[in-house]
């Protein structure tokens, strides 16, 4: 009989130790299945926010006077920003510690830069290019010891082409760090020669005859006046300078009718265009000869 109570109180013990196992096993499973729950309707909804979160900015952006291909650029960065956040965020939810996935991205990101440097040189170079737009396509400018009118801006390159029709790519991290002239944001541009007459020339004639000729041209313009005056007396010559204003698109038709008309008028009026010369005195002693 009392055996018979021994083992009826194992067998009890054992059912009621399973049960709580089976509660405990509940207990663990309940809040994982939470967390999942939780975070694929994070995802979802995130996904959502963030395609319609993207589609206005793009639509912002497009409307903006933004360079147009800094725009897809733009929108495509900020909707990658979005989804990592929204990744990790997922993560957290789920309870795994996201400090490793930003060690490991921080670690990438590193690699990457030492790999890329000089393309992401050229990437940040690209984008103050096409955000702070120094020149836009059809300008025409020097810099990097190049010179052409701007095709194309590219995110790591700059296209130009130059006036005897070569094509030339210039890293935008070269142009970010260096000096740019642009010779096309002013609607006008100032023309300057110097024309060189002999001394014995009377300069004043000079000086009204290219005035005449400046002013009579139909492309430069009046205001500001132009400008004829003696600026140096070098060796062989007396130097004239002529500054004349016309519009920037007339600059080198200006320059070179004035200086094809300047040649015919002063040949026409016999003053000469001296060249470089130097005047050599020979002093030789006499001597006796003895015979």
């Amino acid at each position: 009989m009392n055996f018979g109570l021994a083992i009826y109180a194992i067998i009890v013990s054992n059912v009621v130790k399973r049960g709580d196992e089976k509660m405990d096993w509940t207990n663990h499973i309940v809040p994982i299945v939470e967390k999942i729950a939780l975070a694929i309707v994070v995802l979802l909804v995130g996904w959502s926010v963030i395609k319609w979160t993207s589609s206005w900015v793009g639509a912002k952006i497009e409307r903006s006077k933004m360079d147009d291909n800094l725009k897809p650029f733009l929108t495509t960065m900020i909707s990658a920003c979005l989804k990592v956040l929204l990744v990790l965020s997922v993560i957290r939810i789920v309870g795994i510690d996201t400090t490793s996935f930003v060690a490991v991205i921080a670690a990438a990101g590193f690699a990457i830069g030492l790999a890329f440097q000089g393309s992401l040189s050229n990437f940040a170079g690209g984008v103050l290019l096409l955000t702070l737009r120094p020149f836009k396509n059809g300008d025409y400018i020097e810099a990097a010891g190049y010179s052409g009118t701007v095709k194309a801006i590219q995110i790591l390159y700059t296209e130009l082409n130059t006036p005897d029709n070569k094509v030339i790519f210039i890293p935008n991290g070269s142009l970010s760090n260096e000096g740019i002239t642009n010779y096309s944001v002013r609607d006008t541009r100032r023309v300057d020669f110097k024309f060189g007459i002999g001394y014995e020339q009377d300069f004043r004639r000079a000086i009204r005859l290219l005035d005449e000729i400046v002013r009579q041209h139909e492309l430069v313009l009046q205001d500001p006046e132009p400008f004829v005056r003696m600026s140096e007396q070098a060796d062989s010559a007396i130097i004239i300078t002529v500054r004349a204003w016309t519009q920037s698109a007339d600059y080198w038709t200006v320059y070179h009718d004035i200086m094809e008309i300047v040649k015919e008028r002063f040949d026409e009026e016999n003053i000469s265009i001296p060249f470089p010369q130097m005047d050599l005195h020979v002093h030789q002693s006499s001597q006796k000869q003895s015979s």
